[in-house]
Parts: C-alpha cells; sequence; structure tokens
C-alpha cells in the first residue's frame, strides 16, 4: 500500500450547549469543552475568528488546553471575506495576524477563508488576495507590522515556531466553477475545500499539497448526519486523496491533480442534531482500516480516546440556535 499523507478529522467548533450530556459527559465543566473534545479528535476548527477579532491570550488559552500534536484549523474574519469583499484588507489581515494568530505556535493549522453565497469570482480580486497571503510563519509575522490601531490588545508577532502556513478557499457560488480560479489556486499552493452541502457547489480539483474538507450535511443543512454508507464512500475519498489518488466520479473543473500524497483535513459542521462528533468518529474508525499502514503520531489521541465518544447517546438534543462560537 502507497505511503499517506497525515488524515486528521475533527469538528467545526466545540461550543454546543445541545451537546453536554450526549457528547460532553454530564456534569463536565464548560471551561473543559474543549480539553474534551481534543481528547478525542486531533483537530478542530476555531469558528471565533470568523465572527470577531481575538486577543493573543484567548489563541494562548486554546493551545494550552490540547495535546502536543494537535492542530487548529483557524477561519479568518468574514469582515474580509463578507464585509470588504477581498477589497483593500492588508491591514485588516495584518490585524488579523497579529491578534494572536501565531500564538498558536506549532498547534496552527490551516486557515480557512469562506466566501459568502453572493460573492461571485472576480480573478483579479481574487489574485491580489492570493498573492497577499503569508506563506510562513515569519513572512506572517512582517505582515502582521501592518496592523492598525484597531487590535483589541498589544500585537503578538513573535515567531515561536517557524513552520509553513496553509490557506483554504471554501466558495459558495456557482461563478467559481472555472478553470481560471482552479489554475490560479494551484499557482498559489491553495487548497479548493470540499464542502459537501445540499445549497452550494462541491468540487474536488485538488490544488494544493493537502486537502480541506467540510462535511455540513448533504440532506439538511448544517443538521443530517451521515449514514453507514455515507461514512463508507467519505472514507474511501478521504484514504484515496491521503495516498496520492482522486476518488472515483470526482467532481472536477480542470482535469486531476498531481499524483501526491496528501495530508487531509476533514471537519464535521452537521452540528444542529448533535451529529458532528459521532460522525467524525465513525469516518476516524473507517479512515483507520482503510490505512492500515498509517504512521501515528506518538502525540496522537488514541484510538480508545478518539471512540470513546460513539459508546455514548447518539440522542438529539433540541437545537434552538445554532451556536458557532468558541469561548
Amino acid at each position: 500500500m502507497a505511503q499517506a499523507g497525515t488524515v486528521r478529522i475533527g469538528i467545526s467548533g466545540w461550543t454546543y450547549p445541545p451537546w453536554r450530556g450526549v457528547f460532553y459527559p454530564k456534569g463536565l465543566a464548560q471551561k473543559r469543552e474543549l480539553e474534551y473534545a481534543a481528547s478525542q479528535f486531533d483537530t478542530l476548527e476555531i469558528n471565533g475568528t470568523f465572527y470577531g477579532m481575538q486577543r493573543p491570550d484567548a489563541f494562548a488559552a486554546w493551545a494550552d488546553q490540547v495535546p502536543d500534536g494537535f492542530l487548529f484549523a483557524v477561519k479568518g474574519p468574514r469582515y474580509l471575506t463578507h464585509m470588504r469583499r477581498l477589497r483593500e484588507v492588508e491591514a485588516p489581515l495584518a490585524n488579523f495576524i497579529a491578534s494572536g494568530l501565531l500564538r498558536l505556535g506549532a498547534k496552527l493549522g490551516p486557515i480557512l477563508w469562506q466566501f459568502p453565497p453572493n460573492f461571485r469570482f472576480d480573478a483579479e480580486r481574487i489574485e491580489t488576495f492570493l498573492k497577499m497571503l503569508p506563506r510562513d510563519t515569519t513572512s506572517a509575522a512582517s505582515l502582521g507590522k501592518k496592523h492598525d490601531n484597531k487590535l483589541k490588545a498589544p500585537a503578538w508577532l513573535k515567531v515561536s515556531s517557524e513552520q509553513p502556513m496553509r490557506h483554504a478557499f471554501e466558495i459558495r457560488n456557482d461563478t467559481f466553477r472555472t478553470r481560471e480560479f482552479i489554475d490560479l489556486l494551484r499557482e498559489y499552493n491553495v487548497a479548493l475545500v470540499c464542502a459537501d452541502t445540499v445549497e452550494w457547489p462541491r468540487l474536488m480539483d485538488l490544488t494544493s499539497d493537502f486537502v480541506y474538507c467540510r462535511l455540513h450535511g448533504s440532506q439538511e443543512l448544517y443538521a443530517s448526519g451521515y449514514d453507514e454508507d455515507a461514512l463508507d464512500q467519505w472514507a474511501s475519498r478521504v484514504a484515496t486523496w491521503a495516498k496520492g489518488g482522486e476518488p472515483k466520479g470526482a467532481e472536477r473543473v480542470n482535469g486531476a491533480g498531481s499524483k501526491r500524497r496528501r495530508d487531509v483535513f476533514v471537519y464535521f459542521d452537521n452540528d444542529m442534531k448533535v451529529r458532528a462528533p459521532f460522525d467524525a468518529n465513525g469516518l476516524r474508525e473507517r479512515v483507520d482500516k482503510l490505512l492500515t499502514t498509517r504512521s501515528r503520531s506518538k502525540t496522537s489521541p488514541s484510538r480508545a480516546a478518539r471512540t470513546s465518544g460513539s459508546s455514548r447517546s447518539r440522542s438529539s438534543a433540541a437545537h434552538e440556535t445554532r451556536n458557532s462560537s468558541v469561548p
């Protein structure tokens, strides 16, 4: 079996009241929910950065609560993508970096840039932003020095871990189904998010040295779970990507990507009915079986830790409002 890249499977956010007593053990203190989630998965998406500017101490607290070898994916601010719509965003991007992003150190994973459904493809605007994105932590610190006075706390620009920085684009408008867009992502080594949803384009073009996949619920957005057959299918796709291939029937715009093993990040975002953590564990078990030669990090959570949540009640709790915030 071909050597595979590292596969990380987790959930989007971790602060959801209906999960308490269902995924989270009854009586677990809210301040320990991140610690518990990080014992089950080796990656999580931070959603709070999307909704508002954070402080360095917040990033430091998140990093302190997870084990070595763990990676956070961080959502880029909607101020850049939804409000500024990528126009004149050098200072806001610098603010995002200076707000404490680098305090995650070695636990900093990919940066997710999510575009709104009414954001149409604009080649010039997209390429300008692609050129601006830092490719490593040193260049990120340099860009962060261009921050303005809108920071909530003194800038944090220390590089404690010299490492590459990865970026992924999640598109939600059909105008992005174009070869020009895929070519741009490949030129700048930025991943196209494979988003499974009933409302937005699902594309599987390989554009980077890693794959970023978000499973929102293919029948009901943020709510529907994945049955046994669906998890089997996604596990096959993930294993194929990790080993350097492409799944059969991959939905592409611009031909096959290069054949190379790839790291794969998968996040379940179907949180409304407490399905995400259990679906994530189910997918993890299947991928592990398919990648039997996959090397495990010494610091990765054990199978027992990751799968203990699977034996907990899978009953749904009413979810009055979708809570995507983090502490």
